[in-house]
Parts: structure tokens; sequence; C-alpha cells
């Protein structure tokens, strides 16, 4: 039977025994799984029997690896015995001395999953998010389009402007010793971009090919380069060479140039709707934030640390792979933005807390409300995921799907049927 001693913090301490029958079968098992590795003189190696091995290396040659095999069937009776969810690796402790014939006591500590107090989330309200989309966001989305098929023509007569596009080399140095990526040659920059540090660009404008310039700028505070942070830096720049833009005329031309239509009313219509679209979306992803933010507020719950550095993983883990679809390993993106796996887990820490807090929160709610994911519910998320990859054969897709464990499904499905019983619950002003 197993037993909770101690219950603090979410941390338990809990007891319960391997039986003497299940240790006997245990060590058989190691046996046979170990046998391999004895040399007895006098037997074939991995024939000799377990009572010969036992005799030349010990009675307990086995005992730690027949634990390993019995203790995680026990362990799992014991949590469920329990009613308790472990939400981290437990620490494993067996007090006594292992003797055959004897049941083996076990003492286990393991954070698991919090109680949560919920607050009153049928009273609660929101502000409403902005979903407006003004003409000034269409102009500029058509502008932007318009500045990527502008044309760069030669400009080198010309005094540099903003908007123009420069070919230059440059050396940085602080406190006149130069530093690393502070020197380039045949540097592309657009002025007016913003993506140089604040008024590099500016102190450009007006320059012509050839010029060589002395460029005084101050590195920002919060610089990602600790060693530069908050430094006087100054750089000898030469312009090489400069581009200006031509934009093409906003037209029909135009339009049928870069999109599938023929004019371009109806392609600053296809922006519009495209835009509104994305607003739609992102505000109610916002009001759903806001949401499950506010019902937190008025929630009790204590998360042990093991849930919030588990999410973490996962979210070092996604992260990671979004670099490498960029063509940039994790490792690369320490080197280039002069950080570290610890600083990303830190910045990462306070978002992951809250995640987990309301992934919590909304378990409780589906509890309280008899709110479950159906069989059916997953057929027709997996044909959504279908559409997404773009599979030809929706239902060998689901079906092939289906063969394997969509348990995966179950807690963003639940935290979605929750958000839309909320929805008609919580007041959005």
């Amino acid at each position: 039977m197993a037993v909770i001693e101690k219950k603090e913090n979410n941390r338990v301490e809990m007891s319960f025994e391997i039986s003497s029958d299940e240790f006997k079968k245990a060590l058989n098992e190691a046996y046979i799984k170990n046998r391999k590795y004895f040399a007895i003189p006098g037997f074939r190696k991995g024939k000799a029997p377990r009572q010969i091995i036992e005799m030349n290396y010990g009675k307990d040659v086995f005992f730690e690896d027949a634990v390993n095999i019995a203790l995680p069937d026990a362990y799992v009776a014991a949590i469920e015995e329990l009613e308790i969810e472990p939400v981290d690796q437990p620490t494993v402790d067996i007090p006594g001395e292992i003797e055959l014939g004897k049941d083996i006591l076990v003492k286990i500590s393991v954070d698991v999953k919090p109680e949560v107090k919920l607050g009153d989330y049928t009273a609660l309200e929101i502000e409403k998010a902005d979903r407006e989309v003004s003409e000034d966001m269409i102009d500029a989305k058509l502008q932007s389009v318009q500045n990527m098929n502008a044309r760069l023509i030669n400009a080198n007569d010309k005094e540099v402007e903003k908007g123009h596009v420069l070919t230059i080399d440059f050396s940085g140095s602080v406190d006149g010793e130069k530093f690393e990526g502070g020197t380039a040659e045949g540097y592309e920059l657009e002025i007016g971009s913003g993506s140089f540090i604040p008024g590099f660009e500016d102190q450009l404008v007006g320059k012509k090919v050839e010029e060589e310039v002395e460029v005084k700028v101050t590195f920002p505070e919060e610089y990602h380069e600790e060693s530069l942070a908050g430094k006087d830096a100054i750089f000898e720049v030469k312009v090489n060479e400069i581009k200006a833009k031509e934009l093409p005329v906003l037209d029909d031309e135009f339009a049928k140039d870069v999109s599938e239509f023929d004019t371009l009313e109806e392609y600053k219509n296809s922006i519009r709707e495209e835009l509104v679209e994305n607003a739609n979306k992102n505000a109610d992803a916002e009001e759903e934030n806001k949401m499950v933010e506010a019902i937190v507020k008025v929630s009790e719950v204590e998360i042990p640390n093991g849930m919030i550095e588990s999410q973490i993983d996962t979210e070092v883990r996604e992260f990671a792979q979004k670099m490498q679809m960029q063509g940039l390993s994790i490792d690369q993106y320490y080197e280039f933005t002069g950080t570290t796996e610890e600083m990303l887990r830190e910045q990462m820490k306070e978002a992951a807390s809250e995640r987990v807090k309301g992934d919590l929160v909304l378990e409780a709610i589906a509890k309280a409300e008899n709110i479950e994911v159906t069989e059916e519910d997953k057929i027709e998320e997996l044909k959504e995921i279908a559409k997404i990859y773009k599979q030809e054969d929706e239902e060998k897709f689901v079906e092939d799907m289906k063969k394997g464990d969509l348990s995966f499904l179950d807690q963003a499905l639940t935290n979605q049927k929750v958000i839309d019983f909320l929805k008609g619950k919580v007041t959005i002003k």
C-alpha cells in the first residue's frame, strides 16, 4: 500500500513497497539481461547459471538492475493508488538493505501537479481588442510591396539622402581599440532603415561617393553585446556607391505583376480583406489571452519549479527549431546575439510561468464544467491539420494518424473548448 508521508508546496514525499515476489521476478529478468557479460571458467560466456554467477560475484550482483526493472511498475501503481500526478523526475531512496524474501521499502520525493482554487470566472470583464483596419494600413502594405519591387539605379552623382541604398566600408573603435564585428567592406545599407546603431545613418546624409566620414555614435544601454553597451564609438566610413530606388507606378499593370488581380482596386480590396482577417485573428487571440490572464488573477495556484523548467525546455526546443528553419543553429544564434542558453531561459521564465498557470486554470475549469474532448473533436482537428499541410488524401491522412497516439491533441483542444465556453461568460467591453 502506498502512503503519502508529506505534502507541502506541491512536493510529495511518499513510500511504497516492491513485493518480494516482484523483486524475485525482476532478479531473474536482470540475470537474463546481463548474463552475457559474465565469463565463468567451465561455462561458455553467457551460459553460466545465476547461482554460479552469484557465488563468484556476490549474491547482490543483480540487485541494482532488478530494482530498476521492478521500480517503474511499482511507482506507476503507487501514484495511481494515491491519485497524484507527478510533473518531474522523482528522487528515489531505498533506506534499508535489500534482502531476498523480503519486501523492499521505497521512498520517493517528487513535485506533483498543483491544485487550483478557481475564482469566479463567470463575472469577469476584459477590454475589447482593436480590430480596426484603416486606409493608412492598407496604403502602408501597398507601399511595402511597391518598395520590395523597386529598381535600384545608379545615383553616384547625387548626395546621400533618405531612401538611398549605399555600399560602404567601415571600421569602428571604442576608446581607440577596434572591436569584433565592427569592421566590414562592401556593406549594403539603406538610409532610413534603422538597421544600424541609432545616429549612424543620419550622419551619412549629404555625403558623396568616395567621401570618407567619421561617424560618432553611442551604443544603446541594452545592446546585446555587454562589452559595448552604453559605450561611445567612432566609425571611419567610406561611401563607395550610392543607389536610388525607382518605385514602380501604382496602377493596374503593377497589380498584374505582383498579384493574381487585373486591377489595382481589386488588389487593394484583397489587401483589405487580408488585413481584416489578420486583425480579427490577432484580436481574438488577444482577447482569449486577456480572459485567461483575468481568471488566473482571481484564482489561486502555486506552481512547482519543475513545471516551469519543463515548459521552458519545450519553448527552448521550439525556438531552436524556428532558428533552424531560418538557416541558423541555436549555437550560432547565441554567438551572434552575445547570449547564452541560461540567458534565453531566464528571458522565457516569466512567460513560461504564466503559460503553465493558464493551462492549469483552463484544465480546472474543464473539470468543473465537465468539458471533454471527444474522438469527433480529434478527427475534425486532424482534418484541419491535413489542410494546413496540404495533404491531397485527407481521409488517408486522418486514418494513418488515428493508428497512433492522439493524446497530443488533448490539451490544445480542451483549452480551446474551455475558451469557447468562457466567451459566453466573460464580458468583453
